[in-house]
């Protein structure tokens, strides 16, 4: 087991930049549809272990079911039926998810330092990293995200609206998962909620300051008849902008194909009206199968860019 210099050294490793080569990897990588996570990791002794690929990602591997948790876009002011405030993963479980996690990350800083090649099986060998260590933490998040609403309503944060407290909390949670070591023997949720609070302070902070320096406020009792339904229209607005700049930018990295169904099926570029699977097909010459298909692939690819770029 290395001791406490060497983990240091390993550590401090994992978190320097990428060099040019391994830059020029990843341009590569990414016109193959491989887009590399970030690939600090927190290392643990049992990843240099011969046996440890096949301990955590072997057959016999435990399967760990977590659910998909609702981001609630359109928060109440009053949740009678809140998420509870704990993690639903046991504390055997949520220890193997995050060595999973880093692992698969570990992994891939290996292949970006080994060369600067770009092999056939090296980018498969990428590509099965990138998904495991995509999909470990999307069951990390999704496990601990309860924890932000709860600890909102608790808050004391009364000039904060809600849903910028729940934004900020979530944002705590995605990046206290990176930061996360499991052998120092505590829950995440202990760690994660030390975060979460913080972010609130600093929120409740910054409203105070802007409110300080603006000499008229906005009263929304004065115009309580549509108040509600003109801030839900506002999220939603926001939603669809978020949306917009994804496809603008192309973070979720979609080809043509998959881009052209998107923009005619749901036009939020303001480019006409939406098309039915059978316009499309014709469009794009495939069977309305087929772009069914290619829609929920890439309504799924732009659902995670948007999360990752929630969590940076």
């Amino acid at each position: 087991m290395p001791n406490g210099k060497a983990q240091t050294k390993t550590t401090r490793r994992s978190n320097r930049e990428p060099t040019p080569a391994q830059r020029r990897l990843m341009r590569r990588m990414k016109r193959f549809g491989v887009t590399l996570p970030n690939v600090d990791y927190v290392y643990h002794p049992s990843f240099s272990l011969p046996a440890a690929e096949r301990k955590f990602w072997g057959d016999e591997r435990t399967d760990i079911p977590v659910p998909r948790y609702n981001l609630l876009p359109e928060v109440a002011e009053e949740m009678p039926h809140a998420p509870p405030a704990r993690s639903t993963l046991a504390p055997d479980e949520e220890k193997e998810l995050f060595l999973r996690y880093n692992y698969a990350k570990y992994r891939l800083r290996k292949l970006l330092d080994a060369s600067a090649r770009a092999t056939s099986a090296r980018r498969r060998q990428v590509a099965l990293w990138e998904r495991r260590a995509r999909t470990t933490r999307s069951q990390i998040v999704h496990a601990n995200l309860p924890l932000v609403p709860s600890m909102a309503k608790r808050s004391r944060a009364g000039e904060v609206e809600f849903t910028e407290l729940i934004s900020e909390g979530y944002m705590a949670v995605l990046r206290s998962v990176e930061k996360f070591d499991v052998s120092r023997g505590f829950k995440f949720s202990t760690y994660a909620c030390r975060a979460i609070l913080s972010s609130f302070h600093r929120l409740a902070s910054k409203t105070q300051t802007k409110r300080k320096r603006i000499n008229a406020q906005y009263d929304p009792n004065m115009e309580e008849s549509d108040y509600n339904e003109r801030r839900h229209a506002e999220q939603r607005g926001d939603a669809i902008e978020t949306v917009r700049e994804a496809l603008r930018r192309n973070a979720a990295d979609l080809t043509p194909v998959e881009r052209t169904v998107i923009e005619k099926r749901f036009p939020v570029l303001g480019r006409g009206a939406p098309q039915t699977l059978r316009q499309v097909g014709r469009s794009v010459g495939l069977s309305n199968e087929r772009v069914r298909q290619i829609e929920r692939q890439s309504l799924t690819k732009i659902r995670d860019a948007i999360e990752e770029h929630f969590a940076a």
